[in-house]
């Protein structure tokens, strides 16, 4: 069940990831008329390397269409998106334990990070994005980010709270230590 408060999220996402290829099939006819899928897997990690992972994407990321989101948290950590399927994001065994994950507003989604190095990876959605990540292209090695295909997401303008809530989500969380730092700013 999809709590209300964020629905518009969950829809907002869905399609945007339904127009996020711009291939019309994940495989490709060969000569011989067999088909083979058109995907590719990418290495991908923190800055520092204590996170390590595979997104495998199909179509492949040259064929994707990128998502650059204004919401406040996708402007701050810098998030540019595609939405591979759960399965096709493999964490290595010894950097789940070093996975840190921020929620905030409704706290229904994970936004996953490395807790050594601070990289922002993506977003795990959870049950309520039955489809999987959201990850950031900039955790991909070896990536020409300048390559890539990129379509604006409004998440600012159609994703409650309608507000950049940057720099107030601890003071929200948190009402009798935001009292504590006003009494030690005096």
């Amino acid at each position: 069940m999809i709590a209300p408060s964020f629905f518009p999220l969950y829809k907002f996402l869905d399609n945007f990831s339904m127009a996020t290829s711009t291939s019309p099939t994940s495989e490709l006819a060969t000569t011989s008329g067999e088909t083979t899928k058109n995907e590719q897997t990418y290495p991908c990690s923190c800055h520092c390397g204590s996170i390590t992972f595979t997104v495998t994407l199909s179509p492949p990321l040259a064929e994707q269409t990128v998502m650059e989101c204004n919401c406040s948290i996708c402007r701050r950590v810098g998030y540019l998106l595609v939405f591979p399927p759960k399965e096709a994001v493999v964490f290595s065994e010894d950097s789940l334990p070093r996975l840190s994950r921020y929620q905030f507003n409704t706290k229904q989604i994970d936004h996953l990070f490395c807790g050594n190095c601070g990289s922002s990876l993506g977003i795990d959605f959870r049950e309520f994005r039955q489809k999987g990540y959201g990850i950031s292209v900039r955790a991909f090695n070896d990536v020409d980010l300048e390559g890539l295909k990129y379509k604006k997401g409004d998440g600012k303008a159609k994703l409650p709270p309608y507000s950049d809530l940057s720099g107030v989500q601890w003071a929200l969380d948190h009402p009798a230590g935001e009292n504590e730092r006003k009494e030690k700013a005096m």
